[in-house]
Parts: structure tokens; C-alpha cells; sequence
């Protein structure tokens, strides 16, 4: 299925990868893409998404050109990041530059956490030789290509903190079942008859039905 968690289960298995030799930017991906021995950032991009059957705005090892391919196609966004985004950064801060690229895997309050190649655990972020996960500002951020991923359908059986404990009580104690797939649809509204059945469970628990 190509969803944006197939690309980043793929990404992810290549944490740690690195040139051979060192400082020859001598890579599988490269030897992929058909450019070996050159800055491969982006395409590291382009093998993760090829091999999860996910299509991106243009076949490129420039990320700039992959930009402006998105903006043309309407999957270009500059907030409001996701999981699987495309990030093109400028590390001067200025986001005039195109200079180098990853593939969000999380967001936080104040960047992202993406998945990238040719970078560094220090050193040279853009030609660092290895693939790494990264944590970076959204000041770095130009913008991000958004691909068009199919619909992932999430199960709704994880509770907020403030109703993490009384969920599970209520799951343990029987009071709320899940639907067949073992989904507790726990942002749905609840219906008149779903509401007696549930006080009826609790008033079993009590002794008193």
C-alpha cells in the first residue's frame, strides 16, 4: 500500500548507511538512480518512495528541481507538516537556497524529526555520507513536497492522557467493547442505545442488574 508509513518503514531500515568509501559519495542509491559518486540527498529520497510505490512530482536528484515540480503539480506546502512530507531546507535560515532534503518523520513543537541522506551526526549536514535521523528547526525549512499518499485507516483505540485511565478501566471492567476489527471508536459520539447498553454493563458490575 503506498502510505506514508511504508515510506518511512522503509527509510527507517536505513538508518546508518553509509558511503563506501568514505567521502566518495558512493552509495546504492546512487548506483540506483543512475548518478553515482555524486551528493545523493535526494536521491536517497527518490529510492525510499520508488520502493514503496509512492510517486513524487518528478524523477530528480536536485531539490530544487523536485520543488518547483511540486509547486507546479500543487503538492508544494510551506506549514503545517506531516509524516512523509519531503523537507527541503537552506541552513542559512534565509530559504532562498535549496541545499538539502529529508523525509519528515515526525513533527515537534518547533521542527521536525525526518529521515535523511548524505548528512551527519555532526559535521556537514548536507554532505555528510551517511543516512541519519535528524531533528531540525523550522527556520531551516524552505518548504516540503507533499505527496499523494493513499488513505491509511487508523484504528480510534488510543485515549488522550486525561482519559487514559479511565478507558482502560472501562475496557477491562467490560463496560466499552470495541466493534469487530477491535476498534474502540473512542472520538465517535455515542448513540442513546450505545449509552444504555454501556450503563447497563456498569450497573451488571455493581451488582445491581
Amino acid at each position: 500500500m503506498a502510505t506514508a508509513e511504508r515510506v518511512l518503514d522503509i527509510a527507517r531500515a536505513e538508518l546508518g548507511n553509509t558511503e563506501a568509501p568514505a567521502n566518495s559519495n558512493r552509495t546504492k542509491y546512487g548506483r540506483w538512480y543512475g548518478l553515482d559518486s555524486q551528493p545523493w540527498c535526494m536521491m536517497f529520497v527518490q529510492w525510499c518512495f520508488h520502493y514503496a510505490g509512492v510517486s513524487l512530482p518528478a524523477r530528480t536528484a536536485s531539490c530544487g528541481t523536485l520543488m518547483r515540480a511540486a509547486q507546479k503539480a500543487g503538492l508544494w506546502v510551506t506549514r503545517g507538516f506531516q509524516p512523509g512530507d519531503v523537507v527541503i531546507y537552506d541552513f542559512s535560515g534565509k530559504r532562498t537556497t535549496t541545499e538539502h532534503t529529508g523525509i519528515v518523520e515526525r513533527v515537534t513543537a518547533s521542527g521536525v524529526v525526518s529521515i535523511e541522506g548524505n548528512t551527519s551526526e555532526a559535521g556537514s549536514q548536507s554532505n555528510g555520507g551517511k543516512v541519519c535521523r535528524k531533528e531540525r528547526r523550522f527556520s531551516l525549512i524552505v518548504g516540503a513536497v507533499r505527496p499523494d499518499f493513499e488513505t491509511e485507516k487508523r484504528l480510534d483505540s488510543t485515549p488522550s492522557p486525561a482519559h487514559e485511565v479511565g478507558v482502560e478501566w472501562a475496557v477491562k471492567n467490560g463496560i466499552l467493547t470495541g466493534d469487530k476489527a477491535g476498534n474502540l471508536n473512542l472520538s465517535q459520539p455515542v448513540t442513546r442505545q450505545q449509552l444504555c447498553t454501556m450503563l447497563y454493563r456498569f450497573a451488571r458490575l455493581l451488582g445491581k442488574a
